[in-house]
């Protein structure tokens, strides 16, 4: 922070991955993430690195949905490491990954916070494009997600589709045949605060997919599914915007 402002203090990029920040005029900052290579298959390696010093904020997000195409071999890997100082906020909002069919993913998100910091987080996943016609029998996608506060591991999530993903993303106790999902996470003192206007928004959606929530310890956590794509969004858009105090989702999500 210098004269109440977010500002950058050390950039590095190379390869494939790009970082844009538009200009902003509220103190805050923004980074648009940019795989210019225009996807990811079987044997890629992507890394992101993030830091937030204290009382900053930050908003991470993606130019677009990052395509994760067939895989002849090896599988595609995405790592993110993200640091929260004092008081900091940190907003991690990419769009969707979409898997086309055979396609191999492994994600990892790791994130260490302050005890005052607040963090945001979504992951969505599209299991192909159904305006397109697209299904994905087969593939497999791991996405590993290890939140720490204060050194404290305060969330682990694995999830693991592999193999038959369209017969085991029917099965009902599965995704019921949804092919849209996304995890929400919130973190931060105003947890419990934020727990009664979410599921009101969640209701008021509830015709575009399936959605819940829960609360514990600081840490809000919600799970979205839908039918398609256009529809998640309908579901996660709300939310998000609930979550960042009636700012809705970044610019380049709609452009």
């Amino acid at each position: 922070m210098l004269d109440g402002k977010t500002r950058l203090a050390t950039f590095f990029q190379e390869g494939c991955a790009k970082i844009r920040m538009p200009q902003s005029f509220d103190g805050r900052m923004e980074a648009v993430l940019i795989n210019s290579s225009g996807g990811l298959t079987g044997g890629d390696r992507l890394s992101w690195a993030f830091g937030a010093s204290a009382g900053s904020h930050l908003t991470l997000t993606t130019q677009a949905c990052e395509k994760i195409y067939k895989a002849s071999s090896d599988t595609a890997e995405v790592t993110t490491h993200i640091e929260v100082g004092a008081d900091a906020v940190v907003h991690w909002l990419p769009q969707e990954s979409i898997l086309f069919d055979q396609a191999s993913l492994s994600r990892k998100l790791e994130v260490d916070l302050h005890e005052t910091s607040e963090f945001l987080a979504v992951e969505a996943i599209l299991l192909g494009r159904k305006a397109m016609g697209e299904s994905v029998n087969s593939g497999m996608v791991r996405d590993r997600w290890r939140i720490r506060r204060a050194g404290k591991l305060i969330h682990a999530e694995e999830l693991a589709l592999s193999g038959p993903v369209q017969d085991i993303s029917a099965e009902k106790a599965v995704l019921d045949g949804h092919v849209a999902f996304a995890t929400l996470l919130y973190v931060g003192s105003k947890a419990e605060s934020h727990l009664a206007t979410v599921r009101s928004v969640m209701d008021a959606q509830n015709g575009q997919g399936l959605a819940g929530t829960s609360l514990w310890n600081d840490k809000l956590i919600a799970r979205f599914m839908s039918s398609d794509g256009f529809r998640l969004r309908k579901l996660l858009i709300p939310v998000i915007s609930a979550l960042r105090a009636g700012a809705s989702v970044p610019k380049v999500w709609t452009l």
